[in-house]
C-alpha cells in the first residue's frame, strides 16, 4: 500500500509528458490550440490543460493566449532564474549528486542557473575551497561559510539571470585555472549540443570550459531536446552530465551513444 502513491505519481507524470508531446504536435500542425478542445481530446479537466500550457510556456515551447496557445520562438525564450521553480526536487537530487565531484581542497567554478543555485544551497562548509562564480545569489549563499574564499567574476549584471557577463568577466576567466566547473544550460541536443538564449552568457560558459580541468553539467530532464539560439558547448566539451530519472530511455541511450557520461539520480 505504501508504494501506491509513488506509482500513481509516476503514472500521472508519464501521462502529462504524453499530453505535452501531443499538444506540441497539434500546435505544429495547426499553429494554434484551443484549451477546451484539448481538455475534450484528452478527457481531462481544463485545469490540467492550463497546467500543461503553463509548463510548456515556461520552457519556451509555446505562448499562451486567451483560450489556448500559439507557437513561440523557442530559440529566444529565457525565463528568469527566479521563475524556474519546476522540478525543484529533481534539481535538489542533481545538486546533491554533484557534491561527489567536489574536491576536498582547491578551486571551483560555479555557473549561473537554478540547479547550480541548489548546489550552492547544499554546499558543505567543512573544506577549504576557493569559489569563483558569475552570479550574485550563489556568491551571497556561500560567502558566510568561513572556510570558503568566494570571488565573483565582475562585469555587467544581467537582470534576468543575475549573471555577470561581458569583457570584465571574460578577462577574469582568462586568469583562472579551476579544478572543476559546475555548469548549467538551457537546452541539450544530440545534434546542436548545449545551448542558451543569450550570446553574452554563452561566451562566459565557453570561457568556463577552458578555465576548468573537469566540467560537470547539471540539468534536469526537461532541457533535453531543447535547442536555444546560441551553442555554448558540444557534447564532447562536458565530462559528466548529471540529470534526473525523468530522462527517457531513448534520450539516455542517445546521449551515451554520443560518448557523454550521464549520471541519473
Amino acid at each position: 500500500m505504501a508504494s501506491a502513491p509513488d506509482e500513481d505519481a509516476v503514472a500521472r507524470a508519464a501521462f502529462a509528458d504524453q499530453r505535452h508531446q501531443q499538444i506540441l504536435l497539434k500546435l505544429r500542425a495547426e499553429q494554434r490550440v484551443d484549451s477546451a478542445e484539448l481538455a475534450a481530446m484528452f478527457g481531462v479537466s481544463g485545469e490540467s490543460i492550463r497546467k500543461d500550457l503553463i509548463h510548456l510556456e515556461r520552457h519556451g515551447q509555446l505562448k499562451r493566449v486567451h483560450g489556448g496557445a500559439i507557437p513561440a520562438d523557442t530559440a529566444s525564450f529565457e525565463p528568469a532564474v527566479s521563475a524556474r521553480t519546476e522540478y525543484s526536487n529533481e534539481k535538489s537530487r542533481i545538486a546533491r549528486a554533484a557534491l561527489e565531484y567536489l574536491p576536498h581542497q582547491g578551486s571551483v567554478l560555479i555557473d549561473a542557473g537554478s540547479t547550480t543555485e541548489k548546489l550552492a544551497d547544499t554546499f558543505p562548509g567543512d573544506r577549504e575551497l576557493t569559489i569563483f562564480t558569475n552570479t550574485l545569489p550563489i556568491a551571497l549563499t556561500l560567502v558566510n561559510r568561513p572556510l570558503l574564499t568566494v570571488f565573483t567574476l565582475g562585469g555587467r549584471l544581467r537582470s534576468r539571470t543575475l549573471a555577470e557577463v561581458d569583457e570584465w568577466a571574460l578577462r577574469a576567466l582568462d586568469e583562472i585555472n579551476a579544478d572543476v566547473a559546475f555548469l548549467g544550460t538551457n537546452g541539450i541536443s544530440i545534434d546542436r549540443g548545449f545551448t542558451t538564449p543569450d550570446a553574452a552568457e554563452a561566451h562566459i560558459k565557453r570561457a568556463m570550459l577552458k578555465s576548468a580541468r573537469r566540467r560537470i553539467l547539471l540539468s534536469d530532464h526537461s532541457k533535453i531536446g531543447v535547442v536555444n539560439t546560441i551553442q555554448h558547448a558540444t557534447l564532447a566539451d562536458i565530462d559528466v552530465l548529471i540529470t534526473d530519472t525523468g530522462i527517457s530511455n531513448k534520450d539516455l541511450k542517445s546521449l551515451k551513444d554520443a560518448g557523454i557520461t550521464v549520471e541519473v539520480v
